[in-house]
């Protein structure tokens, strides 16, 4: 090497490094796959109108509008919930946060692949619903299973699970393979009185599939269509759903149920070996921020998480619950559900969905 060559060489990397220190050429002189990692957040998600929803509330305004890259890795939850299990072994997910439901959120956290939060990370958490709550989940947004029944056709609705039971509407109560674990646990809460009496409430379900001949849809969709076309006139789905379908039209109301109703709770959680810590604890935070909780709220008409979302009295009146029917309101024991999913489901398609 000349003496001219190790000057100009000498001068190059000492003018590298003052830009190194200096901030400026970072950009150009990282690796491409690093320079994405900084500010890219991968999210699992369920697809349709539940994302387009978290985009057009949280993930656009409040993170790629702020310099963030989203990559949606979309799908149902059991994939979701597969594919990250089976990243455990390499201990590398290809995911920063994934949706779910609470339950969900238990068993994964007991697979040790999703993990506990620091709060301090996540300002807005101080202002969820106490109930809700869990180390390892963000709740996000909530309803209740309840009867929604077509208010031309029926003029005294059930008023309780207890009465769906009843012969006289055989042949009218549509039911959805989706919420399959929440009838089961319907079932024990009339059999029993509480939530963890599924196997009491088994015989109920054979009954009413044998005499009372319920339609069973794929999804929730479906349910709908039978609501419109008029093949049901009475459905136990969420909440947010039956307003959801009033709101397209049809002409629905809402009977909360005696005995109280099951609550469902939708969230997501931190990846335990996801890539970028950081963005998916900001993404946590947006996802709770108050206004766009309440953007949520008005669009999917599910009830905000977090008790500070800026709902006007008119729509917390639709969405959300009254206390008295929070304090009626059964909460899951997750530990249960998660060491029975399994066999219920099969139990439910050998004995039930046929």
């Amino acid at each position: 090497m000349t003496a001219d060559l190790r000057t100009a060489t000498s001068l190059s990397r000492r003018r590298i490094l003052g830009l190194l220190m200096a901030g400026a050429a970072l950009p150009a002189l990282m690796p491409r796959a690093a320079q994405a990692a900084g500010g890219t957040i991968v999210v699992s998600n369920w697809g349709g109108d539940w994302n387009d929803r978290t985009v057009r509330f949280v993930e656009k305004p409040l993170l790629e509008d702020k310099g963030f890259t989203l990559v949606r890795d979309l799908g149902m939850e059991p994939e979701r919930k597969a594919k990250l299990l089976a990243e455990k072994r390499i201990r590398r997910a290809s995911v920063d946060v994934i949706h779910v439901n609470s339950s969900d959120a238990y068993e994964l956290r007991q697979q040790e692949v999703v993990a506990e939060l620091d709060m301090a990370q996540i300002p807005n958490y101080a202002d969820v619903v106490e109930e809700l709550r869990a180390p390892y989940f963000v709740p996000w947004l909530y309803s209740a299973v309840v009867i929604i029944y077509n208010k031309d056709k029926v003029s005294e609705p059930p008023k309780s699970y207890a009465e769906l039971f009843d012969p006289k509407w055989a042949g009218r109560i549509g039911l959805t393979n989706q919420l399959y674990f929440n009838y089961m646990m319907m079932a024990g809460l009339v059999s029993k009185g509480d939530m963890t009496s599924v196997e009491d409430g088994k015989p109920m379900l054979e009954k009413l599939a044998a005499e009372n001949g319920p339609r069973l849809y794929a999804a929730h969709q479906q349910l709908q269509a039978g609501l419109a076309n008029g093949e049901v006139d009475i459905a136990v789905n969420y909440k947010a759903r039956g307003l959801q379908w009033a709101k397209d039209g049809l002409p629905l109301a809402i009977q909360y149920p005696e005995e109280g109703a099951i609550a469902v709770t939708f969230g997501a959680c931190l990846t335990e070996f996801g890539p970028n810590r950081d963005g998916a604890y900001a993404y946590l935070d947006a996802m709770l921020d108050p206004q766009a909780m309440a953007g949520l709220a008005e669009a999917s008409l599910y009830a905000p998480a977090n008790s500070k979302a800026t709902l006007s009295d008119e729509l917390r009146a639709l969405v959300d619950f009254s206390e008295e029917e929070r304090k009626k309101m059964h909460f899951l024991d997750y530990a249960y559900v998660a060491e029975n999913t399994a066999a219920w489901l099969e139990w439910w398609n050998k004995s039930f969905a046929v």
